[in-house]
């Protein structure tokens, strides 16, 4: 164990020595064995110290080592918070107008891609098409050179119109980095973000994170559980989801954050950055929450929480803080897209007050109308992707892709089921439903 681990430990049972964590570890191990996770790493930050820190399971399917909290995860798009920091922290320098057409920086771009913004980039509101690409190049040129390919056929909308969860808008979010700080962009991170936070173990490049402990990647998409071969990589797609760390470096972060840039007594973030990084930018339809940069905020019975998930082939994470009481919580896990919200929310339940659980809502099914037939049918696309809502029989269905066939069950004005997604309309200027928006993904309708 380094010493930064051991100082760690020792703060832990310091501050912590009130709290019994055990509970912590309970559901830890409920939860990976209910959804089948190999293994996990979790770490609680109250104030500015560590006070709890936990693996549990395996880190290889294979040899059946177990996890330790040293060893290096990949993030998937817990990794946004990351770049969100370096991009916003130039602009509190005046490097970059966040409000000015990214044309300005990127005088390459074609005419209507030119005037999207670094503001609608880090809110997911600039309408670029969502995809994610798991493989690709190595090389550290392809993430300007496929920033450089791109069309304005990347719009699926105008930009400013909506929110739609974009990966892509990320990727041009971190050429944004690399440009201004004419550094490849793992090395401006390395630079402007791990190092003055003393995430020495956190790094972008497969090559350096091959030296340190690492937790193997695991894919359930065939039901096998096997580790994933070959580990997913695409420099183009850096910037969205591609960190590796462990937890004890991700606390770093969340300390600093919580204490208004401040760890261990030096001054690491500005403030100014860590404001508009929280500040809401944009309101996600269909609920009370919004996403700031890099970051969703919502409430978690009753209480402010802001943070992110992540998922990558083989790996998941969450990191989620609650700013006004100074806790935070780090899970990472070895399975595709797992997090542990059950063990989060305990975690969280054990140092803030919070308010009752809520009753299961179950919003009795509402007769569809014929307004709902005229307004709510149409093909709606997302680059790729694409939603086909149909008429039939005084009923409504909806089917995604080449999938199947699923009815849709309305529960508000607005508001709709199919199988296990949920789906906000909305209605454009004549009245027809413009946008279909689910899973923080927007769908425009194909004239």
């Amino acid at each position: 164990m380094n010493s930064a681990i051991l100082l760690a430990a020792v703060c832990s049972l310091q501050l912590g020595a009130q709290t019994d964590f055990s509970g912590v570890e309970k559901s830890a191990r409920e939860e990976i064995a209910k959804l089948k996770i190999p293994g996990a790493s979790i770490a609680i930050v109250q104030g500015d110290q560590i006070v709890y820190s936990k693996a549990v399971g395996t880190a290889n399917a294979e040899t059946d080592e177990a996890v330790r909290p040293e060893m290096l995860f990949r993030l998937g798009s817990t990794t946004k918070m990351f770049t969100a920091s370096a991009l916003v922290g130039l602009a509190v320098q005046g490097k970059i107008d966040l409000n000015a057409p990214v044309g300005k920086y990127l005088d390459f771009l074609p005419p209507r891609l030119s005037k999207i913004t670094a503001n609608q980039l880090l809110s997911h509101t600039a309408g670029i098409r969502d995809e994610a690409p798991m493989y690709g190049s190595h090389d550290d040129a392809a993430l300007g050179n496929g920033i450089r390919a791109w069309t304005d056929a990347w719009l699926f909308t105008s930009p400013g119109k909506i929110i739609s969860y974009s990966n892509p808008g990320y990727w041009m979010a971190g050429y944004l980095v690399e440009k201004i700080t004419a550094t490849p962009y793992a090395d401006a991170m390395e630079s402007r973000v791990f190092k003055p936070l003393g995430m020495t173990r956190t790094t972008l490049r497969p090559t350096v994170a091959m030296t340190f402990p690492l937790a193997q990647g695991h894919d359930f998409s065939d039901g096998t559980g096997k580790i994933a071969r070959p580990a997913a990589d695409n420099v183009s797609g850096w910037p969205a989801g591609s960190i590796f760390s462990n937890t004890h470096d991700l606390v770093q972060f969340v300390i600093a954050f919580m204490n208004e840039g401040r760890l261990n007594g030096k001054q690491v973030i500005d403030p100014k950055v860590i404001a508009l990084m929280s500040a809401p930018h944009a309101a996600i339809p269909g609920g009370s929450n919004s996403y700031c940069y890099g970051l969703e905020t919502g409430e978690l019975r009753g209480v402010r929480e802001i943070g992110h998930s992540g998922s990558r082939m083989g790996y998941g994470s969450q990191i989620m803080m609650v700013p006004e009481q100074r806790v935070g919580v780090v899970v990472q896990t070895n399975r595709s897209g797992a997090t542990l919200p059950a063990t989060i929310e305990t975690a969280v339940g054990l140092l803030v007050p919070l308010g009752p659980k809520g009753a299961v809502e179950n919003t009795p099914a509402m007769k569809i109308t014929d307004s709902d037939l005229a307004r709510d049918t149409g093909i709606f696309q997302n680059g790729e992707q694409r939603i086909e809502i149909t008429a039939r029989n005084n009923r409504l269905f909806l089917k995604r892709g080449e999938g199947k066939e699923t009815e849709l069950v309305k529960h508000g004005d607005a508001s709709f089921a199919a199988g296990n997604g949920k789906f906000t309309m909305i209605a454009g200027a004549d009245g027809k439903v413009e946008y279909v928006h689910s899973g923080l993904r927007s769908f425009a309708r194909v004239p």
